[in-house]
């Protein structure tokens, strides 16, 4: 259950007002009952209108089923003051939250921070800021790492000053495990293997490698094969570094372009998109050190490009067929 510490804020704000009760019995409970036996001085009544309008939380997520399974061991809170901040948006979904660090999973053609070139575009940053002020005024919201607009996955951001300059100064350290995985043009022939180089990026915004060591920093970017079929490789990458668009441009020194990045070489996309998804994300929680571990699957229209198109499944069945 997230809990909210103590900020100054203005004087008509009206902070949540939570009650929170355990399911101890071996048996799991319908949600509604379970929060009647626990509030018998709340009427029927007023327990399905605070249902209704989003006031009640089962093992952590709002619901207005009253038969929602509280299972043993599990949560049910109930919110008296306001309905429960939710966020909702088509293009970026909450997978985790606590007082110091939010990790979202980010849509396609999202971006993460506003640049120059698109300042009034909608980005992951403005929606997770309205987010969190809409549970606190006082709230803030901290840049920790970004993803690229049409890359889609797991990233993190901040909460409290705190955690931003913990990971801000021991990123390396603190982050245990980046993968991503990503569809390459053409057949990548080692199953597994690394590309290292130092990498720079031009007056157009295109990232390049260089041998000049004054020119570039150093980005290591290890790969492995999952899968090979209809022209595309599937690939899962690991990062060393963490680089703008290193693994976009080292795929592209490999020889297999990402699917669809055509900044980087590709000759077209099957799925009309940048084929590079952020799968897993883990990292030592920053204030805790707690050991944090998330995990996408792999994208089905990733898996489905890579099956091999037209292949008979009962070549004698087909021959037989064509002689009638």
């Amino acid at each position: 259950m997230r809990k909210n510490r103590h900020h100054d804020t203005p004087n008509n704000f009206r902070p949540d007002r939570i009650v929170t009760f355990v399911n101890e019995s071996a048996e799991p409970r319908r949600l509604l009952e379970f929060v009647a036996e626990r509030m018998p001085d709340k009427s029927r009544t007023d327990l399905k209108a605070l249902l209704r309008h989003g006031h009640i939380m089962a093992g952590g997520e709002v619901t207005t089923a009253f038969d929602a399974p509280v299972s043993p061991g599990a949560e049910a809170s109930v919110n008296l003051a306001r309905p429960f901040v939710v966020l909702r948006h088509p293009r970026l979904q909450l997978v985790y939250e606590d007082d110091d660090v939010i990790v979202v999973n980010k849509g396609y053609g999202l971006l993460s921070v506003s640049t120059q070139s698109h300042h009034k575009d909608e980005t992951a940053y403005d929606i997770l800021r309205d987010y969190v002020k809409r549970q606190n005024p006082a709230n803030k919201l901290f840049v920790v790492h970004r993803l690229d607009r049409d890359t889609t996955g797991l990233m993190m951001f901040a909460k409290s000053e705190v955690a931003q300059e913990t990971l801000r100064h021991n990123w390396n350290n603190m982050v245990l495990d980046r993968l991503y995985v990503a569809l390459l043009e053409g057949y990548v022939e080692e199953d597994s293997g690394f590309v290292k180089s130092r990498l720079a990026e031009n007056s157009q915004f295109v990232v390049y490698s260089t041998n000049n060591p004054d020119e570039g920093r150093l980005a290591l970017t290890r790969f492995n094969v999952l899968k090979r079929g209809s022209g595309l490789s599937l690939v899962e990458f690991s990062l060393d570094t963490g680089r703008k668009n290193q693994i976009r441009v080292h795929a592209s020194e490999m020889g297999h372009p990402i699917s669809g990045d055509k900044k980087y070489g590709a000759k077209g996309s099957r799925l009309h998109r940048l084929c590079l998804h952020a799968r897993t994300l883990r990292f030592a929680h920053p204030v805790t050190r707690k050991d944090m571990h998330f995990e996408l699957p792999v994208p089905a229209r990733f898996l489905d490009a890579v099956k091999e198109r037209g292949a008979r499944k009962n070549p004698k069945a087909d021959s037989d067929a064509e002689k009638k």
